[in-house]
């Protein structure tokens, strides 16, 4: 029976992670420029926020959560002007040609750096908690262990769409050529400066809510 609260949370991760955005687009950008473990390892980052996230949602963490909620503001416009100078950074970079080791030379950065955008969005907490409250975690006595599977099911979910995405991409990276890169390029970082610009205008309703 316990199990199943892991499994719920593998679906929950899976599913959350699924949609393509910034954090997607970097992943596919990076696997194609620096290697599979790049794109991995900043998937891997973007988990362990959903961690933190599912966590405070479980465990009910009112102080995190309130400090994330009070401080969403800041945090959306930190996420929004790195996204932006992600975006033009990526769009103006030049492909190169990898040399062996190239992919493992940056991996706590790419890690960090998925880590830490992931966690400027709050908007995650409100959904790991809608889904959270309507999943029946700690109605029994064993609440916390089922709490801590769901959890963890969620970190294994959400890596496990990152590892199935770069994946995939690292398998038909060798047959795109450098022209090939630098069009992901553009379109990558153009999509991902206007996700940037997207939250960066949506901080204006939230402050005339505040």
């Amino acid at each position: 029976m316990m199990v199943s609260f892991f499994i719920k949370g593998l679906i929950i991760g899976f599913s959350l992670a699924l949609p393509v955005g910034p954090i997607a687009l970097l992943c596919i950008r990076r696997t194609l420029a620096r290697g599979p473990a790049a794109g991995i390892f900043s998937g891997l980052g973007a988990a362990a926020a959903d961690l933190i996230f599912g966590a405070i949602a479980g465990f009910g963490v009112s102080a995190v959560a309130n400090f994330l909620v009070e401080h969403q503001v800041a945090l959306r416009l930190v996420g929004g002007v790195f996204l932006c100078y992600l975006g033009v950074r990526i769009f103006k970079s030049v492909p190169r040609e990898r040399v062996a080791g190239s992919e493992d030379s940056s991996i706590l950065r790419y890690f960090v750096s998925a880590f830490v955008l992931t966690l400027t969005n709050p908007l995650t907490l409100f959904a790991f908690a809608a889904i959270f409250a309507t999943s029946g975690v700690g109605l029994a006595t064993d609440g916390y262990i089922s709490v801590a599977l769901l959890v963890l099911g969620v970190f294994c979910g959400s890596a496990l769409w990152w590892l199935i995405l770069c994946g995939v991409v690292s398998i038909f990276h060798r047959s795109i050529s450098l022209r090939g890169i630098q069009i992901v390029n553009r379109i990558s970082g153009t999509l991902i400066a206007a996700v940037g610009i997207i939250v960066l205008i949506s901080i204006a309703g939230l402050a005339e809510l505040s």
